[in-house]
């Protein structure tokens, strides 16, 4: 069954949600610039979530996503690509996507709580976990320096 727009809602608004302990990049697997992490978020509904970060230093373009399992990223914030909308708008390299039922999370916006840059991803884990209602009990690291083996 699809998640209905309360459902999300309840889900964004649950000021149970959080996540327990430190978090550190980690080097793409594919050999790719791009370091990335998971981390599980649990609440007190019991909603099957995660969050998957990615960087791409060279860029710099970050994302962090909200991903309910059941459907799919349902919320993010995107930085250093643009996005474009199903009504054909460009929305800007710094963009949000809320879930709908009608576009699920197709359409992004830009945002106006986020003060950091792309190149600052510590600040712009706090501004997202605070917007988002995520608790962050313990720290993200912050990237590995990049080296030249990156492009091995």
């Amino acid at each position: 069954m699809a998640l209905t727009q309360t459902e999300f809602e309840a889900m964004l608004n649950d000021a149970t949600k959080c996540i327990v302990g430190d978090i550190a990049w980690q080097m793409d697997e594919d050999h790719s610039p791009c370091l990335d992490f998971r981390a599980e978020v649990l609440s007190g509904s019991g909603w099957p979530l995660f969050v998957r970060g990615s960087l791409n230093p060279l860029i710099p373009a970050l994302s962090y996503m909200l991903i309910l399992k059941t459907e799919g990223r349902v919320y993010g914030l995107d930085m250093g690509k643009d996005h474009h909308n199903p009504q054909c708008q460009q929305v800007g390299e710094c963009h949000k996507h809320r879930w709908t039922e009608q576009l699920r999370d197709k359409e992004a916006y830009v945002p106006v709580d986020i003060a950091a840059s792309p190149a600052q991803p510590v600040d712009v884990w706090l501004q997202f976990c605070a917007e988002a209602g995520i608790d962050h009990r313990g720290r993200m690291l912050p990237p590995p320096p990049q080296t030249g083996e990156l492009f091995l």
